[in-house]
């Protein structure tokens, strides 16, 4: 079951992030000392609260048997297209298709608000997850390193027209 998260959950979902973005962390050699701005590290309780009550994102969490297995978000511009962010399933639910149904809520809030693109971004080096992202319609746009990352910043959009 997937449900709008409110300021009570916040704490759950700092906890799913933090471990579902872990084993990218632990795949792909990132710690705090390197990556001290990757997801894994950075999420906290305060900067969600942020993000929920002075951005307004939409924050969205699937629930199994009554505990949160995963999570995302939507920042919405004003330019009528949007970003998910964070979303992500806890290692011990993945590949029973959460992370698709959680894809797929997230392209029908951002229609029901008017989005009509989403981009992502992505740790660029991990091709298993670009290709996920591309089997349900995005298009990868460019890369970008950034001095703070040992790691390239990948880009996909997806037209939300297109269904």
């Amino acid at each position: 079951m997937i449900k709008e998260i409110g300021q009570d959950d916040i704490t759950t979902c700092v906890k799913v992030i933090r471990e579902s973005f872990g084993t990218v962390a632990e795949e792909f050699g990132l710690n705090e000392e390197n990556a001290p701005r990757f997801t894994a590290f950075a999420t906290t309780e305060e900067r969600l609260c942020w993000q929920l009550k002075e951005e307004k994102r939409p924050m969205y969490a699937f629930y199994e048997d009554g505990q949160m297995v995963g999570y995302y978000s939507l920042s919405i511009k004003d330019n009528g297209e949007c970003e998910c962010n964070n979303l992500c399933v806890l290692p011990a639910c993945r590949h029973r298709g959460i992370g698709e149904k959680l894809l797929e809520n997230a392209f029908e809030v951002a229609r029901g608000l008017h989005c009509h693109k989403m981009t992502i971004g992505i740790v660029e080096e991990n091709q298993i997850l670009r290709r996920w992202y591309e089997s349900f319609g995005f298009i990868h746009i460019g890369v970008h390193k950034y001095d703070f990352f040992p790691f390239t910043c990948g880009y996909l959009e997806k037209n939300l027209k297109d269904g």
